[in-house]
């Protein structure tokens, strides 16, 4: 008889909550997700303060990186998440 006193259940009591543990879990997945999207957000607005510099930029300064104004200006006029 001694080992039935041996096997335990480690889970929760039925009807008790959820161990922190568990919790952290779906925190530590959220707080992912957020910041993935705050790091996809923060790529789309650098890529079109580029743009917007390209467009700024003077024929000479196109021409020194081999770039034509028309070039330039399809660029800038893209979509930020494009």
């Amino acid at each position: 008889m001694d080992t039935i006193d041996t096997i335990r259940y480690a889970g929760p009591a039925f009807g008790a909550q959820a161990d922190p543990q568990s919790r952290r879990g779906f925190i530590g997945r959220l707080v992912f997700v957020v910041r993935s999207v705050a790091k996809q957000i923060d790529r789309m607005l650098q890529r079109r303060r580029g743009r917007l510099a390209l467009m700024e930029m003077t024929d000479d300064q196109l021409k020194d990186i081999g770039i034509s104004r028309c070039d330039a200006y399809r660029e800038g006029i893209r979509a930020f998440w494009e």
